[in-house]
């Protein structure tokens, strides 16, 4: 027996050696037994039954199908032409997916899989070719073009203003005289918020950082109420989570080597959980260059929220649509290994690096969402931006760079002294 197990280590050595991959196999050893069969690459498995379903979809073994059948009218022969092309588009979308899923590049993140991180990467860039084709387009078109993604897009609904009665208790109202707290607190915004905010807490693991985001929400909801009266207020409480794990250490033992069935149940839902529960350092005030760095990321943050209610709006996508639901998730989801990357940029101490590959998507995401917004929003906001806005915000901008430039002036300054 132990000859068997000798021989066979040494056949993985001997054929990690011939492909030129030693590392590896050494690796594979690290894995718990019970999910290593979910390490080893099946790529060209997963192709042939990929082109089996390809083959089957498509009707490329018998291209008459149903051909007979279809010769009744035009207007039949149209709807059959969009249905073709509609599967076609998702067959596209999905083979672009397994190919992500197979052989995109991995991200530091490791759990639950590396593969569920290679394919939120493949969602990503479909998001942003599908912003490109869309900000090409003319509002009216692009408002029509969102009937393929829900039958109810593409008709205009009417914008709730939660500031236009402030009363709590409303007694000529016959159904419920605390109506506007019902509504208020019912509505799928404040839940929309509250998952946000702990989700954000989660990710960003830093509650000086993240008192800024909240504060910042307020004051772009404040600058641009004349614009979208729908902004409500919001509330947040994530932080619970990262410090109650935080400073804890974790030994995640396999699934196999759990006592008993509890420990394995446990042990299977901890998959899904990240790896390290440690909070994130930013070091806003390490330099000026850093306070820039975490106020971009700031800025972006605050950009990406903006967009989701500005975009609602354009394209007149209703609150309760399952598409704003959609895309949340995906930007939750994007912005997981986001933060991740760029925390490890800002830590590196390298002269020459550059961004991960989600923090490029993240960016060009938010740039392209941000030029649908201004291209589309042209003439949809008659009302001009108060006076004080105007003022606060350019105070708020002069204050600011004088702010960095006295810093990097005493910066200079102390660093020429050090070296006379």
């Amino acid at each position: 027996m132990e000859f068997k197990d000798e021989w066979r280590a040494w056949w993985k050595v001997h054929v990690a050696y011939q492909n030129g991959d030693l590392s590896k196999s050494s690796s594979e050893d690290d894995h718990d037994p019970w999910t290593a069969w979910a390490y080893k690459p099946r790529t060209i498995t997963l192709l042939l039954i990929g082109a089996y379903f390809l083959v089957w979809a498509s009707g490329a073994l018998d291209p008459e199908r149903g051909s007979e059948t279809e010769l009744v009218t035009s207007v039949k022969r149209l709807s059959v032409a969009f249905m073709t092309l509609d599967r076609g588009l998702w067959a596209m979308i999905a083979v672009f997916l397994a190919y992500c899923l197979l052989q995109a590049p991995s991200t530091i993140l490791i759990r639950p899989h590396p593969a569920i991180w290679r394919l939120v990467h493949g969602m990503a860039v479909i998001y942003l070719v599908a912003l490109t084709f869309l900000l090409f387009q003319k509002r009216d078109d692009a408002r029509q073009f969102m009937r393929f993604l829900h039958p109810d897009l593409g008709v205009e609904h009417p914008e709730r203003s939660y500031g236009a009665d402030c009363r709590i208790y409303v007694p000529e109202n016959p159904t419920s005289r605390f109506k506007n707290v019902y509504d208020t607190l019912f509505d799928e915004f404040v839940l929309a918020h509250i998952l946000g905010w702990w989700g954000k807490a989660i990710m960003i693991r830093n509650q000086p950082l993240l008192w800024v985001l909240s504060i910042g929400f307020e004051l772009m909801e404040l600058t641009f109420r004349h614009m979208l009266p729908n902004f409500n207020e919001c509330i947040w409480s994530g932080m619970r989570t990262v410090r109650y794990f935080d400073g804890r250490t974790y030994e995640w033992v396999g699934i196999s080597q759990q006592p008993n069935i509890m420990g394995k149940v446990k042990r299977t839902l901890g998959q899904f959980t990240p790896a390290m529960w440690d909070k994130d350092e930013w070091h806003p005030f390490l330099g000026p260059f850093r306070f820039v760095q975490v106020l971009s990321l700031c800025i972006v943050f605050l950009t990406v929220e903006l967009n989701t209610f500005f975009l609602k709006f354009c394209l007149w996508v209703p609150p309760r649509n399952p598409i704003i639901v959609y895309r949340l998730v995906l930007w939750w989801l994007i912005a997981i290994p986001t933060i991740r990357e760029y925390n490890s940029y800002l830590q590196d101490r390298k002269l020459v690096k550059k961004v991960g590959t989600f923090c490029w998507l993240s960016l060009a995401i938010c740039i392209v969402e941000l030029l649908i917004c201004i291209k589309f929003g042209h003439g949809l906001f008659p009302n001009v931006m108060p006076r004080w806005v105007v003022i606060f915000w350019t105070t708020v901008g002069i204050g600011l760079v004088v702010f960095l430039a006295a810093w990097s002036y005493q910066l200079h300054r102390s660093m020429k002294r050090k070296w006379q």
